[in-house]
């Protein structure tokens, strides 16, 4: 097994770089994933912020959509933020008739749950497997999504709790090698989230081995 991972990261629009410095600083090799080859080869797969829809079409265009279920139905290890989680998710609420998702997470999310841009807000959370005792996550939600429903084998990390009107959102989750955040952990330097799904790459390439 090659020691360093190479994670891709879908680059068709979005915040991509702030995703490869976090994981690069972390050791890991990255590439940006344009089209279907690009998938070759990849230990784990990024699913940046951005707009859930037009990632989708973008996604349908260039003839992504079925490579991409095939490789996660084949295990591979994805994390999806705020878009991200939103393409990830099985349901989509409050999204046009045409957007794709890749039932990835069995999950339905509601896009724009916590309102618009000028909504946006930042709060502490306490995320199971991450924090633990340490420092809470400084978490970052840009016209984010939150999960109003989570299937069996879901496991839920985080909730928003600080008394304001999201108190109890859902706001990550994992199932097997699919993580998903609402928020955003690639604009706060906080490595810890990228860490922990480096450690998810890292079980799926020791168990295919």
């Amino acid at each position: 097994m090659k020691d360093t991972p190479l994670i891709g990261v879908l680059a068709l629009q979005g915040g991509v770089s702030e995703h490869i410095r976090m994981l690069e600083d972390l050791g890991a090799s990255t590439r940006p994933v344009r089209r279907t080859e690009h998938l070759d080869g990849l230990d784990g797969l990024v699913f940046p912020g951005g707009e859930s829809t037009t990632m989708s079409k973008l996604l349908e265009l260039g003839g992504m959509l079925h490579p991409l279920r095939e490789r996660i139905s084949a295990g591979l290890p994805c994390l999806g933020t705020c878009a991200g989680l939103i393409l990830l998710a099985s349901e989509v609420l409050d999204t046009r008739p045409d957007a794709h998702c890749l039932d990835a997470l069995d999950v339905t999310v509601r896009r724009n749950a916590f309102g618009r841009q000028v909504d946006s807000f930042e709060t502490d959370l306490e995320v199971s497997g991450v924090t633990d005792g340490g420092p809470a996550v400084h978490a970052v939600f840009i016209r984010a999504p939150w999960v109003e429903q989570v299937g069996e084998g879901v496991e839920v990390l985080s909730r928003v709790n600080d008394d304001g009107p999201a108190h109890g959102a859902v706001v990550a989750v994992r199932q097997g090698p699919v993580l998903g955040l609402s928020f955003h952990p690639e604009l706060t330097g906080d490595a810890r989230l990228h860490r922990y799904f480096l450690g998810m790459v890292d079980d799926h390439r020791a168990d295919r081995t």
